[in-house]
């Protein structure tokens, strides 16, 4: 069987064609004969198409310089690529069947290439095959790669992100359909599922909802804990749009009165350093001034120790993506970068909180793309 992901809307062939004469210009930059992406977001973002495949090999074979390039697909995954404009893409369509070599296809088409880059997400068994097929090929990741053309959004990927953002604000604005006293995190992670497709999305992608002591681990997920009056919650949702952009967004709770004397304080913290991470973005800024921002501010309030990730992370056809905006990262932002500005205080055993928007970054400062209020929102318990 495969695995496949929903179809993406088509974007117009001269896109996708620039998308492949900048990669492989990027590759010929990076001294790379070739680029070897195999199913996924760098897939979707070259060709329009994610694909999906286990055992069996399916590969775009993407040459820096001369020779044509190819999709290699086994025959029987061929229908769920009729739509890619191939001719247009100027792009070969090689079929394989069970008992052939896929692996020797691809290298009969490259020569004898001296460096060949795989995209970071395909399987050991394809990595190793290429490994043994393509003799003395130096192999490298095509991460760098790919990520230095992602990074920088156009306008249509601005706006499909724009749109996911508000499709995540609305089911923020529902929150108190569905949190209350008396049910289970499952229970409310179930109508947040339910929403976040009535909303706009594909899918649901992820639901974490942490109340009280649950809200002091940042990825907690959900669970058969039942919620109280009293308790902090932290809700961090999001998924893909059908044209495959992501939204994710955290809005932290209280169900009633919050229990703890020290929430308001606290929580007044957090909101004054996801501001200052917001107001510092800008083009020329690096992604660590952008960390430091927020981390000086909760340490300088005594909570450092429990700030325990990064500031935020890139944002596009996938939910994490380059650039990380992250402490030692001195990547200068430049406009249409896209990523979350995140920071959290998380106290175990106690609770925790956490605000998070999605920004782009424009000519001369930051687009929000989430704007749902920041404050404390405090629910009828």
């Amino acid at each position: 069987m495969s695995s496949r992901s929903p179809r993406t809307p088509a974007l117009e062939p001269a896109t996708l064609r620039a998308r492949l004469d900048r990669a492989r210009a990027a590759a010929a930059d990076a001294e790379t004969d070739a680029l070897l992406i195999a199913p996924g977001s760098d897939l979707r973002y070259l060709i329009g198409e994610a694909g999906g495949s286990f055992e069996r090999l399916t590969a775009l074979v993407l040459p820096a310089a001369d020779g044509v390039p190819a999709l290699v697909v086994p025959k029987l995954e061929a229908p769920g690529y009729t739509h890619v404009p191939a001719d247009e893409l100027g792009i070969d369509v090689v079929t394989w069947v069970d008992g052939d070599d896929p692996y020797r296809l691809v290298a009969d088409r490259l020569g004898k290439p001296g460096r060949v880059a795989v995209s970071d997400n395909t399987a050991a068994l394809h990595v190793l095959a290429f490994r043994a097929a393509l003799g003395e090929a130096e192999q490298t990741l095509a991460g760098p790669v790919v990520r230095e053309l992602r990074m920088r959004k156009d306008a249509a990927e601005i706006d499909a992100l724009r749109r996911a953002g508000a499709a995540i604000d609305r089911v923020h604005a529902r929150m108190g359909e569905w949190l209350r006293p008396g049910r289970t995190e499952a229970e409310v992670g179930a109508d947040i599922t339910a929403a976040i497709v009535e909303e706009g999305h594909a899918h649901a992608d992820f639901v974490i909802v942490g109340s009280g002591p649950n809200g002091a681990s940042p990825h907690h997920d959900v669970s058969d804990r039942v919620i109280e009056s009293g308790d902090v919650v932290v809700i961090d949702i999001g998924g893909p749009i059908p044209e495959g952009y992501n939204s994710d967004s955290t809005r932290t709770y209280a169900v009633g009165e919050p229990r703890d004397a020290d929430v308001a304080g606290t929580y007044a913290v957090l909101q004054r350093a996801q501001r200052a991470a917001v107001e510092a973005v800008r083009p020329g800024a690096t992604a660590q001034e952008i960390d430091e921002a927020a981390r000086a501010i909760i340490a300088d309030a005594g909570y450092g120790e429990y700030f325990i990730h990064r500031t935020g992370h890139g944002i596009g056809l996938d939910v994490h993506e380059e650039p990380y905006i992250v402490d030692g990262n001195d990547l200068v932002l430049e406009a249409g970068m896209a990523f979350s500005v995140e920071p959290g205080i998380y106290q175990p055993g106690r609770w925790g909180a956490r605000i998070e928007d999605i920004v782009v970054v424009t000519a001369d400062g930051a687009e929000a793309l989430n704007n749902r209020p920041h404050e404390l929102v405090v629910l009828g318990s």
